[in-house]
């Protein structure tokens, strides 16, 4: 306290000031209504602009909650998209509801990952602990994105397709051919469609998407789009370029996919390795 009162006594002068001034500039607002007016115009345009600058911070802050939630609702629609439909033959129908559901999407946030090195990787907020396991496939609001490379109970590393690690496979969905995704451009947007034969009609503008028949990626989900078709002289398959259609230089979340399946499918095809 008496620390507090010497300081106030070695800035006595200045606090008479800021007093007086205080006082001078009430009597010329009180006292002037052209004054008045212009002061309380700057202060209800101060407030104005605090206001707006809060507004954006926390529309900023929940900015990422918003987008959590969209991608939840998008896990929830994919989940309903991918229900295996009842199957029928001459005689009834089958509907299993314990067998009812082959795909199932958990929803995981990005916290880091790279697009421009030769291989790239992308880190997730979620591990082990929310069921995540290598070899899944992962999947973006808009595109495929990798697959699960290693877990660790609270992250997961995963291998982007910016790079050659992995060879997807994929194919036309105006035509139904089957190729394998390569990406060979250097470029985050792009990449290079591979094993189309020159017999194929390719066109800029057709679709590619997943094939579905490697246990990793749903059949369907949306890869990109040809960009440019082009004849390699002395092969017999395209050279064809595809703007992806995922941007993986600003994927925020994505959806981790669990195949449901995949055990019973794994069991039956290792018989067919049996001597």
């Amino acid at each position: 306290m008496r620390d507090l009162f010497r300081f106030l006594f070695r800035q006595r002068n200045n606090l008479l000031f800021l007093a007086l001034m205080l006082v001078s500039m009430s009597l010329l607002v009180n006292g002037n209504m052209h004054q008045r007016a212009q002061v309380i115009s700057s202060s209800n345009a101060l407030v104005g602009q605090v206001y707006a600058w809060r507004n954006e911070v926390t529309g900023y802050a929940n900015l990422r909650q918003v987008n959590r939630d969209l991608a939840m609702a998008l896990a929830a629609e994919r989940d309903r998209r991918f229900l295996r439909e009842p199957h029928a033959d001459s005689t009834h129908t089958v509907n299993d509801s314990a067998q009812a559901e082959h795909y199932r999407f958990l929803t995981a946030q990005v916290i880091n990952s790279t697009a421009h090195k030769e291989r790239n990787y992308i880190t997730l907020g979620s591990g082990s602990v929310a069921g995540i396991r290598p070899d899944m496939g992962v999947i973006g609001m808009n595109g495929i994105v990798g697959i699960v490379r290693d877990v660790s109970p609270h992250f997961a590393l995963v291998t982007s397709i910016l790079g050659n690690e992995y060879r997807i496979s994929v194919q036309l969905k105006r035509t139904g051919h089957f190729g394998l995704l390569a990406w060979d451009t250097g470029n985050p947007s792009t990449a290079s469609l591979t094993d189309i034969a020159n017999h194929v009609k390719v066109q800029p503008g057709d679709t590619v998407v997943t094939r579905g028949n490697d246990g990793i990626f749903p059949p369907g989900i949306m890869v990109g789009k040809v960009s440019a078709v082009n004849e390699n002289p002395g092969t017999n398959f395209h050279d064809i370029k595809l703007r992806l259609s995922e941007d993986l230089t600003r994927t925020a979340y994505v959806h981790v996919v669990t195949d449901l399946l995949q055990a019973e499918r794994d069991s039956l095809e290792a018989k067919a390795q049996l001597p």
